[in-house]
């Protein structure tokens, strides 16, 4: 029976990553990969993520990757490093860097043997811009981060798939299919509560690889939605 298999943010482990898959997981060509986003920072091998999850495409496994804030943070620092025009102009790119930096940039940047974003190859910017933003399944939504059910049409905004960290689900919003998502880091016992319990709307399976050293964190979660079962794999990078 083909398997259908949700993995969360994986951020720079490729380690990690490749044991889920490879003795986890183990797909085969019929199966579904569904990826959510956040593939680069933090970790030590965000390069090599990439290029993983790009290998699988090209081996021609059915991998649909979906883009993170991270992905869609870098595109922008890209673009507006690669046109620099005024000092007020450059203040403003020298204040994204630093937030970059801040959440994991520089070991994005050291995977690549590069030292500035502009020098990344220009594939691999374009690989980022074109993920795509959600899937719809029969029973479920997949997305980053969530849905702002506040508008008439939640999937016109795409920065909300992105970013948003709390908001209200409205089943007529989603046509009562079920959001999963990652992004926000939550703890293993809350994973499996809302897996198990019918009152959750929405399945967080973000765990968080990079909180190794936190009760009830740091491992890469993967869901299979045939059967409802999740597989977690500790962090085999730090």
């Amino acid at each position: 029976m083909k398997k259908k298999w949700v993995i969360p943010d994986i951020h720079g482990y490729l380690n990690t990553l490749k044991a889920l898959i490879e003795e986890q997981i183990r797909p085969t060509h019929q199966d579904e990969l569904y990826f959510l986003g956040d593939y680069i920072d933090r970790g030590p091998d965000s390069r090599g993520v990439i290029d993983y999850i790009r290998t699988l495409q090209k081996e021609e496994y059915s991998v649909t990757a979906l883009k993170g804030n991270h992905e869609d943070f870098v595109v922008e620092l890209y673009d507006a490093e690669m046109q620099s025009k005024n000092s007020w102009f450059r203040r403003m790119v020298d204040g994204k860097r630093k937030a970059w930096y801040a959440t994991g940039g520089k070991a994005t940047l050291k995977s690549f043997g590069i030292h500035h974003l502009k020098e990344m190859a220009p594939d691999y910017i374009s690989w980022m811009r074109g993920l795509e933003y959600y899937v719809k399944l029969d029973q479920f939504i997949l997305v980053h981060a969530g849905l702002n059910c506040t508008i008439d049409d939640p999937f016109t905004d795409t920065r909300s798939m992105l970013w948003l960290r709390d908001y209200q689900i409205l089943p007529e919003k989603t046509g009562n299919r079920k959001i999963i998502h990652g992004h926000v880091p939550v703890d293993l016992p809350f994973i499996d509560l809302t897996l198990k319990n019918s009152f959750y709307n929405f399945i967080d399976l973000d765990n968080g690889p990079y909180l190794s050293g936190k009760l009830g964190y740091g491992n890469l979660v993967a869901l299979e939605l045939t059967n409802m079962e999740i597989v977690i794999q500790d962090n085999r990078d730090s």
